[in-house]
């Protein structure tokens, strides 16, 4: 389940079946909220699906409300998330090394992951800790986003290999396969620039039932 959005005026979020391809539900929002995936979810078992899994993003809060349901965090939103903090060409060593990791992830099993997640940490602790008093004379981390992208890392890793726990769900680890509908989704609207609101939904509603 994941959600795109249109020029900022509203966006469209999407429950597609991974192993069919089926779109089981959408609905139109103005914005991404964790009430709105829990209320998607709801009209789908109440068509009497049932949900074995879920594959999303890293929304804060989302995880814990499906608590009987086992759910995989996108790896490509996670390898994002810590591109965004220590970019793609890092110049740390220790940001060398946690990136490194960290494009394994895709790749690799759960425990080679966390294994190497807390040899990372051991050998990089101190300097991860590094303070340094500001103008003020107060203390502040020096390595303020290699703490970000490690605690991003330790916080999600419950939720990075429910795939690779739950093998006879054939979950896939990414939502590569409802973010590609979405790219070819703008590509074919981009031949009909526009639209109206009301238009657009309807070309989007014609689209996902091909």
């Amino acid at each position: 389940m994941d959600t795109t959005y249109f020029g900022g005026k509203f966006g469209v979020m999407v429950f597609k079946d991974s192993i069919t391809g089926t779109v089981l539900y959408k609905q139109y929002v103005k914005s991404e909220t964790n009430q709105l995936y829990l209320f998607g979810i709801k009209e789908i078992t109440n068509r009497g699906i049932k949900v074995q899994s879920i594959i999303c993003d890293g929304r804060k809060g989302l995880f814990q409300l499906f608590d009987n349901i086992p759910i995989q965090y996108c790896n490509f939103h996670q390898v994002k998330t810590i591109r965004n903090y220590l970019t793609k060409k890092p110049k740390m060593q220790a940001s060398k090394e946690l990136w490194q990791l960290v494009l394994m992830l895709k790749c690799t099993d759960k425990e080679s992951f966390t294994g190497g997640l807390n040899e990372w940490y051991v050998k990089w602790n101190e300097f991860l800790n590094e303070q340094k008093a500001d103008e003020n004379g107060k203390k502040r981390y020096v390595h303020k986003r290699l703490r970000s992208a490690y605690r991003s890392l330790k916080t999600n890793l419950p939720w990075l290999f429910t795939w690779y726990d739950n093998m006879h769900l054939s979950m896939p680890n990414t939502t590569n396969a409802i973010d590609g509908q979405f790219s070819d989704l703008k590509n074919k609207l981009r031949n009909h620039n526009g639209l109206s609101e009301a238009r657009k939904k309807k070309f989007i509603d014609e689209f996902f039932k091909a």
